[in-house]
């Protein structure tokens, strides 16, 4: 009887554990387009924030299935760091393989991009909502089945004639943002962190206000 007992045990403790490490493991999806014609755009921001998210923990990107992929910690939570090679009108494909393959829900997916409404460097996390005109967001949840996903945007100004949207974000930042790029960039860092660590309610009350 005694030996049943700490199987049982043996077999709750490690089944706590495994649903533990699976719970704990975040997709976090920067998105933008591969090639150098885009490099440093606009609509490139989800990849130099993910850039900055892998670098602050130590994590290098490797070529994978759908796109670059990286893999590493923040304290106890596991990350999954993707930059979709799929363009960013097909995102959702990339997103959908990696959740599938790393059994990660939804609940625990972080898409970050650009949001041509927001005023420079403003941050705004939500825990789902429409598209906004953002294919890549459009494409995700169209793939994955729903809308309710948390995004994080970065804000890139609007300041475009009408008509000519498109060459606005696929344009390069000016001078005056990149001056205080690294600093907004950074502040990104943190509020995918806290997201991973503290929940999404308490990073969107401290950090939508930054």
């Amino acid at each position: 009887m005694n030996i049943w007992k700490k199987f049982v045990s043996f077999f709750i403790r490690n089944n706590n554990q495994n649903n533990t490490e699976t719970e704990m493991k975040y997709l976090i999806a920067g998105l933008g387009n591969i090639g150098d014609e885009y490099e440093g755009t606009r609509h490139n921001i989800g990849f130099r924030v993910a850039d900055a998210l892998a670098n602050s923990c130590n994590i290098n990107f490797e070529d994978k299935r759908y796109g670059f992929v990286g893999m590493g910690r923040v304290k106890n939570a596991e990350l999954v760091i993707l930059k979709p090679s799929t363009y960013m009108n097909l995102s959702g494909n990339a997103v959908r393989y990696w959740m599938q393959k790393e059994n990660i829900p939804v609940e625990r997916l972080l898409v970050v991009c650009d949001d041509i409404s927001l005023p420079f460097g403003k941050l705004r996390m939500r825990p789902g909502g429409s598209d906004g005109g953002h294919n890549g967001l459009k494409n995700i949840a169209s793939v994955i089945g729903t809308q309710q996903f948390a995004r994080l945007k970065f804000g890139v100004g609007n300041d475009f004639p009408k008509g000519t949207q498109v060459d606005y974000v696929l344009g390069k930042f000016s001078e005056v943002d990149l001056k205080t790029m690294d600093e907004r960039v950074d502040v990104f860092v943190q509020a995918i962190k806290s997201f991973c660590l503290a929940g999404i309610q308490i990073t969107m009350n401290q950090f939508n206000k930054k």
